[in-house]
């Protein structure tokens, strides 16, 4: 049997965190340090109520860590709300071998951990798309010059995000969450992607789904963290949240929010939903990660809407 994904090289617990942190900041007084979450790459720690300290769980994500630390700072300075930008940077030491870094807390809940009813997603249609464009606007060029990188995992090479996406079928249709598999596997088979021109590629977050999106108590965006998968490419691949969080209904407030979008990008977008929306689902069925496998049903359902209309 193949190792999931995402298994951890190194597993870090709260003593391993606070002893890194310690050894590192010195003049930081720790209170208390407590596990915050754990995702496919990292591990997140509240220290202190206030500050979130994040550790990578696997070597590929170390590397994604220096990206960030180079590149957010500056991005946080041209985006509306806050973002996971570095203010403590951890470097590699005897009890943890890879860089880990920290920020100012960004109070609420992951979308994910919310049960959203249709208005309220609604509701989030012109903040998304205004996020999106002032992030999109950014001049890449000295972000590129930080080491910012293009897409360089394939995220819409058509071949590999299809057999990925029937590898996932199974384990999809024997836990029972197909009801709206079938309409999107179709879609993703008959619309393979479009290359995006070299003018028109952007920094774009990534890896943009409920999971980091931060709300509050209004379920009003508040934050948007974990920027692992920060790079120059297709837009399409941040504007696919539409798709994935939005009634059809709401479809047209985003856009109005975000700018033009022309028929190739907002295809690129829903086959990007498409593909990560049976992502989430099948991680979230095999590690039992209720969020996620809640999200990815909420996806496809969205989708399949989508499609129909």
């Amino acid at each position: 049997m193949s190792v999931p994904q995402w298994t951890a090289d190194i597993e870090v617990d709260a003593a391993l965190a606070k002893r890194a942190i310690a050894w590192q900041f010195r003049t930081l007084e720790i209170r208390d340090v407590v596990a915050f979450g754990s995702g496919w790459d990292n591990a997140a720690f509240l220290v202190n109520g206030e500050l979130v300290f994040r550790f990578p769980r696997r070597r590929t994500w170390a590397d994604l860590l220096e990206r960030e630390i180079a590149v957010l700072p500056e991005v946080a300075r041209h985006v509306p709300v806050p973002i996971s930008a570095p203010t403590y940077v951890g470097l590699p030491t005897e009890f943890f071998p890879w860089h880990f870094a920290g920020y100012p807390l960004i109070a609420g809940s992951t979308a994910c951990a919310l049960a959203l009813d249709d208005t309220e997603r609604t509701a989030l249609a012109r903040p998304i798309g205004t996020f999106l464009r002032s992030l999109h606007a950014i001049d890449p060029q000295p972000a590129i010059a930080r080491g910012l990188p293009p897409d360089r995992l394939g995220r819409l090479d058509p071949e590999r995000r299809l057999r990925a996406s029937l590898e996932r079928v199974a384990t999809i249709r024997e836990a029972g969450e197909d009801r709206d598999l079938d309409a999107a596997i179709a879609w993703l088979s008959a619309h393979p992607p479009i290359a995006v021109p070299e003018a028109r590629r952007t920094i774009v977050h990534g890896d943009l789904y409920p999971r980091h999106l931060i709300l509050d108590e209004r379920v009003q965006l508040r934050g948007v963290i974990d920027w692992g998968d920060v790079h120059y490419g297709d837009p399409a691949i941040d504007l696919a949240i539409a798709h994935m969080l939005l009634p059809v209904s709401a479809h047209a407030a985003f856009r109005d929010a975000y700018g033009a979008i022309d028929a190739r990008t907002w295809d690129v977008a829903r086959y990007r939903a498409i593909y990560h929306a049976i992502l989430e689902l099948d991680y979230g069925i095999r590690a039992n990660d209720a969020g996620m496998r809640r999200i990815g049903r909420a996806a496809l359902r969205l989708l399949a809407a989508h499609i129909e209309a």
